[in-house]
């Protein structure tokens, strides 16, 4: 795991500094190792080539890891970020074809693999990745995102550069990125709490999508699909910007007959996919709450023969705590447990230092910057983690809910619009006032500019919030427009499949992808910690996508599919507690300690960045509907971050 950074200058030279600069900043990516190379290209054009790599050591720790590496049979260069667990298997199938290797890193299998088969390499890897090749011969570079999107990787484009890096914090250090907002993005964390790739939150920055790749050449660059998890020939090479055709992405038949069949399929590439994660040169732990998602990950290792070595983290007070979950699955599973006992008080000191490591404002993720800086602190490197339980098997109540919400908008959609308006008035007028009650109100307005209704279950303002808070908004119909671009792109994709899968599909490349990912990401990175996700392997993910929904959801039981395959393994206490998030209790806090900070906060909106944007007044609305029970903390909440993350990077 590291972090990386490149700078290609088309008729300019790499400003030495900056490389030196930004590779510096990645430090907490990778604490181990540093390195930076300036190549200069001779295919003809006046092309030079700044890279640079921070190292978390985690396979191959010794030198012959290092990075920026070179391939001398091809001349390439590669930066690199993740881990391809498969790598062993892969460079075997390089050795069978007369490929030579120097080290033992994952590193040098993906260069190798890429000068041997070209693009065409990014099928061969299962892991989560962003790297960074320069194709000497080719004369162009070369970078791609893993399938899943659990590696991030950003870029920007002007006359004279491109840049790309693991941070968008390091793009705006180099002083060459306009600190703009980008409105698409601020609109799209205004609706969801966080911003919905390819966009972020700065004007001229992207993000590369997940199972995509991109080429740079004579200062054009591309970018092209190779993965989706919908199965079937599931992507034409055309641009990203491109819908799917649909023809090919129809959910393989799965009959009741060869159910159990196909069930042993997940069940036996799930045990694959734990195994394979413990791939490490260092120790390798668990993430334990309690909850199936992590209790799993521990009943495969046990039954695979590994005792696992867990971390929960315990609360001394009893109301948060999940002590007794957590311990109950050390028990059962004979585990290596340790256990990190913490307060309140632990947990708001670390609010401050959990907002300065944000990399993009988010709504969530202060809780998985204290457990990846307590783990880290305890001495491990390398930790599993169930995220992505909930969005492969079901597990969110959006899977029950949204699909009776479709139906309504169907039925919805058939009453004549001069009835539906006033029928939406007078619920909005009589109904207590409240976060559902105005989503309900805004799907009854002819849809209220909301693309479907799973964008709004997970909606922090409705859209005619979005207007009052951005009074200018209506100057600005295209930000609203290219916000619902990926929002339309996913939805397009899914449409072939039932409705819980579906739903399965767009929390995997809307929620899960665009704030628990990347929120994983920047918040463990910060200590220098690799997150891993068994979970969402995504070949495990695409043939669980492909089994019907209705085996999926159970009345008796969560997560039925998971459960199942574990054989029965999981201790019924487990199995059934009543789902809880980990949560902390911010509705108190802003009520109380963190209430001048957050109003102090909210009354200098219009003097920074989000001045010209933001209506203060609007924001001081927020606040007082807050105070006054009318919403919930998560909406000022929100405000305060992206003021905090915008007086910290947008300023002077």
């Amino acid at each position: 795991m590291c972090g990386i950074f490149g700078i290609i200058g088309h008729n300019a030279r790499v400003p030495a500094p900056v490389l030196e600069r930004a590779t510096k900043s990645l430090a907490h990516r990778g604490p181990d190792d540093s390195g930076t190379i300036v190549l200069r290209d001779s295919g003809g054009e006046d092309v030079e080539i700044g890279l640079g790599n921070r190292r978390l050591a985690i396979l191959d720790l010794s030198p012959l890891g290092h990075q920026p590496m070179n391939d001398p049979a091809t001349g390439n260069w590669i930066v690199y970020n993740g881990e391809v667990y498969n790598f062993r298997e892969v460079r075997a199938k390089l050795e069978r074809e007369g490929i030579h290797f120097s080290g033992h890193s994952d590193t040098e299998v993906i260069l190798k693999a890429y000068g041997q088969w070209g693009e065409k390499c990014l099928a061969e890897f299962r892991g989560m990745f962003a790297f960074a090749i320069w194709d000497a011969r080719s004369h162009r570079l070369f970078a791609a995102r893993d399938p899943m999107g659990i590696k991030p990787l950003y870029y920007y484009r002007s006359d004279s550069y491109f840049i790309f890096s693991s941070e968008i914090r390091t793009l705006l250090g180099t002083g060459l990125v306009p600190r703009a907002i980008d409105s698409a993005g601020l609109v799209n964390y205004l609706t969801f709490g966080s911003v919905y790739d390819p966009d972020t939150l700065i004007d001229g920055v992207s993000s590369l999508p997940p199972g995509c790749y991109l080429t740079w050449k004579q200062g054009q660059a591309q970018v092209e699909h190779y993965w989706d998890l919908i199965d079937g020939n599931s992507v034409d090479h055309n641009s990203v910007d491109h819908s799917f055709n649909e023809r090919n992405h129809r959910t393989p038949h799965a009959s009741p007959e060869n159910r159990a069949q196909l069930e042993a399929q997940v069940a036996e590439m799930l045990d694959e996919s734990v195994r394979m994660q413990l791939v490490s040169d260092v120790p390798v732990g668990v993430f334990l709450s309690g909850g199936i998602d992590s209790s799993s990950l521990v009943g495969i290792l046990s039954r695979s023969g590994v005792r696992a070595s867990t971390f929960s983290i315990v609360f001394r007070e009893a109301d948060y705590s999940e002590a007794e979950f957590s311990r109950a699955v050390a028990q059962h599973f004979h585990t290596d447990h340790h256990e990190i006992t913490v307060s309140q008080a632990d947990f708001f000191a670390a609010i401050a230092p959990a907002l300065h490591a944000m990399d993009l404002p988010t709504v969530d993720g202060i809780n998985t910057y204290f457990v990846s800086e307590r783990t880290r602190a305890a001495g491990l490197k390398v930790a599993l983690s169930g995220l992505g339980g909930d969005e492969v098997f079901a597990g969110y109540a959006s899977f029950r809910t949204v699909p009776r919400m479709e139906r309504f908008a169907s039925i919805w959609a058939r009453v004549p619009g001069p009835i539906r308006s006033p029928l939406a008035n007078g619920f909005a007028a009589f109904a207590p006032s409240s976060d559902q009650n105005r989503k309900l109100t805004a799907l009854g307005r002819d849809g209220g500019g909301i693309v479907h209704p799973y964008f709004l279950s997970r909606m922090l303002f409705t859209p005619g919030q979005i207007n009052d808070l951005l009074p200018e908004a209506k100057k600005h119909h295209d930000a609203f427009v290219r916000a619902q671009k990926p929002l339309r792109q996913s939805l397009d994709r899914s449409q072939s499949l039932d409705p819980v899968n579906r739903v399965s599909y767009l929390e995997s490349r809307c929620y899960m992808l665009n704030t628990l990912l990347r929120d994983s990401d920047f918040m463990s990175m910060a200590h220098g910690l690799e997150v891993r996700v068994p979970l969402i392997d995504h070949q495990l993910a695409r043939r669980t996508l492909a089994l019907p929904g209705s085996w999926k959801l159970n009345a008796g039981t969560p997560k039925p599919l998971l459960v199942r395959a574990l054989g029965g393994e999981l201790p019924e206490k487990i199995v059934h507690r009543p789902k809880r998030g980990f949560t902390l209790p911010f509705e108190h806090w802003l009520r109380d300690a963190l209430r001048p900070v957050v109003e102090g906060s909210l009354s200098k909106i219009a003097e920074g960045a989000l001045g010209p944007l933001i209506s203060e007044r609007a924001a001081r609305r927020v606040w007082q509907d807050f105070l006054e029970g009318r919403t919930s903390w998560s909406r000022p909440w929100s405000l305060y971050v992206l003021q905090s993350w915008c007086e910290r990077h947008l300023s002077s």
